[in-house]
């Protein structure tokens, strides 16, 4: 990640970058594309980055859908 974008996009559970930064290393893993051993991405195409960003936002929307197809399940 660049330096100046964890001020601009702040996790909501300040707890759970370390998590989200392990899970990062882990998709870049999945999709092939070697993650960068100092922490630092700015060295990485802005195709292998995005690349990255999209593949954990759609995790996360299957997670999310999961979650809400599931709970709605639960209360009927």
């Amino acid at each position: 990640m660049a330096q100046g974008s964890a001020t601009r996009n702040p996790l909501v559970v300040s707890q759970a970058k370390a998590a989200m930064n392990k899970w990062k290393y882990e998709v870049a893993n999945e999709l092939g594309i070697q993650p960068p051993a100092d922490g630092y991405w700015g060295n990485l195409t802005s195709r292998d980055c995005g690349a990255v960003g999209g593949h954990m936002v759609r995790k996360m929307i299957e997670m999310a859908e999961a979650s809400i197809a599931n709970a709605n399940q639960t209360t009927r």
